[in-house]
């Protein structure tokens, strides 16, 4: 696993470079400049993932509807800006202007009540700032008329409040008054204006610090306790799996590492100092076995990439679509740490073949999340979601893995034949090696496995809660910080326990802890898509539209937790097996 530094460090500085262009606009404006409102989207409340193009509802429209241009990222997002009729010019004030006046038909009336009782919202954008609001309210009117039943209310009037700090915008809301409706409960015509108000008031916030509240927004003093409280649990796991750790070492491996390596192989001993030569012998299927790992050293180095720009403020809340400009974009350039991981480690066990690692390199984890992905953008075409991929935007996608990640796959995969290690493994086993004992229950693949991951999984459930609120909700609740301590300990942890199971493993004189100590590692992952599932049952999510995406989300994501903690476990375990080995060699 040595010499990965060039590679990540090159990851590194080309996103840095690539995402930091993209955030030097300073939004300046005289007084009176028009700043366009772009509408975004709509959709319920309670489904996240089910969001609709604004102009879906008959709102009023500009003709011809100018649609904005959107880079990777946004696309991916969700977003589908468009041009609109709001005219709201900077540090100028409106009181009800008339936006436009619509007769709505039966059939538009229809579509905004339905709208209404799934409690939809819309989502605008004025200077790259997002707002929302509700399409409209409903109310229960059964102890006030006959039949019993709702009424269902359009708003028509939106009150925006903006902030400014000299020449430039630091926040906008929008709020859709309760007193401006129409009721669209009945299928009949109706004649509506939309009408609109703009005020704007001095603040003292800077710009840079604009995006903050979205933060704050959230960040209560009850979720700062659940937080702290995390974290610390977090911690406790981990030093008790260390101090458990150190005493394995202390009372198994330096017995076994002082003991003269002259004595009889029969008598009952630890199955590293007697028969390291089949401890470090060549795993099953290794192609696929390197490849798997190099999948997960890439995965790895994104989610380091991610969180060092993070740390830059280069991500921040609400920046649409630069998340996953910087997913695509880290992962692409990952491609030459997982071509080289992959290829080092096959060719320390074979010297031809490895061309078939770097092949199986790119599909181990792209071709299963590919196939989630499209019947996932199917799904959403057939109904009409922004959640849809264009066919252009897909296009980019294939040319991206065909023209970057395919070299890099290759290029690392060269480098990783060349600067390979020197450490070799045997290729075969002794001839005469003991039967495996029988091993008691805890010693066993399902309960290491079960152990393994249930560990690391309780260490991090306080947060994962948090995590479910940012992902399917409204508003950021886990913050970079503490998200980076939480996937720390989760990686530490996982190590600790690999290097534990592995030592036990290997105590009980067997030898195969190649997969094993993988699927340990990865475990703590099925877990947490248990755990995701149990949030949606919970939730007041709906909708074959919303299951299907968030159990195909979920999925992805757990299964690149699956590969990369399982690498991290399996690293973990080979360093520790390679140590010890060197040190019984010594002996």
């Amino acid at each position: 696993m040595a010499n990965i530094k060039a590679p990540l460090l090159l990851s590194y500085c080309l996103s840095l470079v690539v995402l930091s262009v993209s955030s030097s606009d300073e939004h300046f404006y005289n007084v009176g400049n028009r700043i366009p409102l772009f509408v975004n989207k709509v959709g319920p409340v309670h489904n996240p993932s089910e969001t609709y193009q604004f102009y879906d509802l008959p709102f009023c429209h500009p003709e011809p509807v100018i649609w904005k241009k959107e880079s990777l990222g946004e696309v991916l997002n969700g977003d589908r800006l468009a041009s609109s009729l709001f005219d709201l010019r900077f540090r100028q004030p409106k009181n009800g202007a008339i936006l436009c006046q619509k007769n709505l038909a039966v059939g538009e009336v229809s579509k905004f009540r339905n709208a209404v009782m799934s409690d939809f919202y819309y989502q605008l954008y004025y200077d790259d700032l997002p707002i929302w609001g509700y399409v409209g309210k409903s109310e229960n009117t059964s102890w006030m008329s006959v039949p019993a039943g709702h009424r269902y209310y359009l708003f028509t009037h939106i009150q925006f409040d903006a902030l400014y700090n000299g020449n430039q915008v630091i926040g906008i809301s929008a709020f859709s008054h309760p007193n401006y409706y129409v009721d669209v409960t009945d299928d009949v015509e109706v004649d509506v204006e939309f009408t609109y108000s703009v005020s704007w008031n001095a603040t003292s916030t800077r710009f840079e610090d604009r995006m903050n509240k979205y933060s704050r927004a959230s960040n209560i003093s009850q979720h700062q306790k659940i937080h702290w409280f995390s974290v610390i649990n977090s911690f406790v796991i981990l030093a008790l799996s260390t101090g458990l750790l150190v005493v394995l070492l202390s009372r198994h491996i330096k017995n076994d590492i002082r003991q003269p390596s002259a004595g009889d192989e029969e008598e009952d001993g630890d199955i590293l100092t007697n028969s390291h030569n089949y401890v470090l012998r060549v795993p099953s299927r290794i192609s696929l076995f390197c490849a798997v790992v190099g999948s997960g050293m890439q995965l790895l180095t994104t989610v380091c990439c991610l969180f060092l720009l993070a740390f830059l403020n280069v991500l921040y809340p609400y920046k649409r679509g630069t998340l996953y400009t910087a997913l695509v974009l880290t992962y692409s350039l990952g491609s030459m740490v997982g071509g080289y991981t992959s290829v080092s480690l096959y060719c320390q066990f074979a010297e031809r073949g490895w061309e078939w690692t770097v092949l199986a390199t790119g599909i181990v984890f792209l071709g299963p999340s590919s196939i989630i992905l499209f019947a996932l953008n199917t799904v959403s075409m057939t109904y009409g979601a922004t959640a849809a991929l264009p066919f252009g935007t897909i296009l980019i996608i294939l040319l991206i893995y065909a023209f970057v990640v395919v070299p890099l796959l290759i290029l690392g995969g060269i480098l990783g034949r060349i600067f390979r290690s020197e450490f070799r493994a045997l290729a075969s086993t002794r001839r005469n090696t003991r039967e495996l004992p029988w091993s008691v229950w805890y010693r066993k693949v399902p309960c290491q496995v079960l152990l393994g991951g249930l560990l690391s999984f309780i260490s991090v459930v306080l947060e994962l809660y948090e995590l479910c609120l940012t992902l399917w909700g409204f508003k950021i609740t886990v913050l970079p910080g503490t998200l980076f301590v939480t996937f720390f300990v989760l990686v530490t942890l996982t190590a600790v326990l690999g290097i534990i199971l592995t030592l036990v493993q290997l105590s009980s004189e067997d030898p195969d802890w190649w997969w094993r100590s993988f699927f340990r590692g990865g475990s703590a992952a099925i877990f947490m898509f248990g755990y995701f599932v149990c949030y949606y049952a919970r939730s007041d999510m709906s909708g074959f539209l919303q299951l299907s995406m968030f159990l195909g989300y979920s999925a992805c994501m757990c299964y690149a937790l699956f590969v990369l903690l399982g690498t991290v476990g399996f690293v973990a375990s080979l360093i520790f097996v390679r140590h010890f080995y060197q040190a019984v060699k010594s002996e």
